[in-house]
């Protein structure tokens, strides 16, 4: 079978679309373009594929409801301006599905809710009654409380994990380029990369960033969102929104990203690539060789320095004593806790201090080693 129809012909899809290709040149939100997109889903749905919607645009929504001239800096008002867009923007797939009598539902979600071990399987768990019941999942950030420390950053990202997530078949990354170039597409004579096998396909490749004045996102973030896919053994697409239509009919548009990695879930591929650390744990040769080569827990005994301030749950990167990241995991103590456990062992500090404190740092099963 080949890539593209290995996507057309996918059980479980995930899709997403960026701001820009459901924005006018007014910056506000195009239902042409929102319809048109609904429409082209809507059929790959009613032949029974299973489509989850990965969708921007509730900030850029916001835009003209509040007054403003252009996507807003500052994250309160960007928190403001997607409160007053998400609505309308759920409000306008609602309408465009219905017409073919499609129920949508909407998944709102932060860094911070999908790392940690119950959140995570409550999102798992959710996804899949809804698509278990006949329903296109749409998700967003969820931007109205999300701060800069536990944001995803951009959609293309989320889309990638919310595939692995829910074992999804192919994702396919809709934008306002049709396709990745081994140089700046308006240059003359940049041609299209039809196939990417693998990271030794890009090296010679230029990659610009955005130029959107609604999204946040651009070919960068959708090559490290196919990287994160196809790690996982997800098949990739990136392709202009317009194309979607050809792209899930298996036609030989945008750029296929092939699978590299395994299918199969794993919440620390969350933890690697949906978090970012509030700290540093500084640990020692012997506790780098428990972690690495015999999969185990970190414990009080093996660290040697805290570096940050962070709580109890927090994702934090567990350095060598050179200070190279070498795991991220969820910690089990407050950063102004750990100092005076450091270099003693559980069953000591259980004797001395009580039985609570006869546990991890960090937990295997909250552990990924980078």
């Amino acid at each position: 079978m080949s890539p593209r129809s290995v996507i057309s012909s996918a059980r479980r899809l995930v899709v997403k679309v960026g701001s820009s290709s459901l924005t006018g040149v007014d910056g506000g939100l195009d239902h042409a373009r929102l319809v048109a997109l609904a429409n082209a889903l809507a059929r790959k749905h009613l032949q029974g594929t299973q489509i989850v919607l990965v969708s921007s645009g509730a900030i850029a929504a916001g835009i003209h409801p509040l007054g403003l001239a252009t996507r807003p800096r500052d994250l309160a008002t960007q928190q403001a301006a997607a409160s007053v867009g998400q609505g309308a923007l759920l409000a306008a797939y609602t309408l465009a599905f219905a017409g073919h009598d499609i129920t949508v539902g909407q998944v709102l979600l932060t860094a911070d809710d999908v790392t940690r071990r119950t959140h995570y399987a409550n999102a798992r768990r959710t996804l899949e009654r809804l698509l278990d019941l006949g329903v296109l999942p749409i998700v967003n950030e969820n931007d109205t409380v999300a701060t800069s420390e536990i944001r995803f950053g951009d959609n293309d990202r989320l889309a990638a994990l919310v595939a692995h997530l829910i074992d999804a078949d192919a994702l396919v990354l809709l934008s306002d380029v049709d396709a990745l170039y081994d140089g700046p597409p308006s240059r003359p004579g940049a041609q299209r990369i039809p196939i990417v096998r693998g990271p030794h396909d890009l090296v010679d490749v230029e990659i610009g960033g955005t130029g959107s004045k609604v999204g946040t996102g651009g070919m960068t973030t959708k090559i490290e969102a196919a990287r994160i896919a196809t790690a996982a053994g997800v098949i990739t697409s990136v392709t202009a929104a317009d194309r979607v239509a050809q792209v899930l009919a298996g036609e030989d548009v945008g750029t296929v990203f092939l699978p590299i990695g395994v299918r199969g879930r794993s919440r620390r591929l969350w933890l690697q690539h949906a978090t970012t650390a509030r700290g540093r744990l500084v640990i020692d040769d012997g506790a780098v060789a428990a972690l690495v080569h015999r999969k185990k827990s970190l414990l009080p005994a093996g660290i040697t320095a805290v570096e940050g301030s962070f709580h109890d749950g927090d994702p934090v990167d567990v350095c060598s004593p050179d200070g190279t990241p070498v795991a991220r995991g969820l910690v089990n103590y407050d950063s102004n806790e750990l100092p005076a456990l450091l270099g003693r062992s559980t069953k000591d500090l259980a004797h001395d201090l009580g039985p609570a404190y006869e546990r991890e740092v960090i937990h295997r099963d909250d552990l990924v080693i980078l």
